[in-house]
């Protein structure tokens, strides 16, 4: 996660720190935390750039480009 986050052009220089909160073996899940450094209020940028769904993507991304 450090390596996928950390060299994101988007989330790059925001990003911060990665750390799994759990992990089973038995059913393949994974908790994790990541901690972003946020600049001072910018329209818009919690709501697109730091949106959940964006984060996701692009970690979605990054499994798609090594397959």
């Amino acid at each position: 996660l450090t390596d996928v986050y950390s060299s994101s052009p988007a989330l790059g220089r925001y990003f911060r720190s990665a750390q799994v909160v759990y992990f089973s073996n038995e059913s393949s899940i994974v908790f994790y935390q990541l901690e972003f450094s946020v600049p001072p209020s910018t329209e818009g940028f919690m709501e697109n750039t730091m949106n959940p769904d964006f984060i996701r993507n692009v970690l979605r991304q990054s499994i798609y480009d090594e397959d």
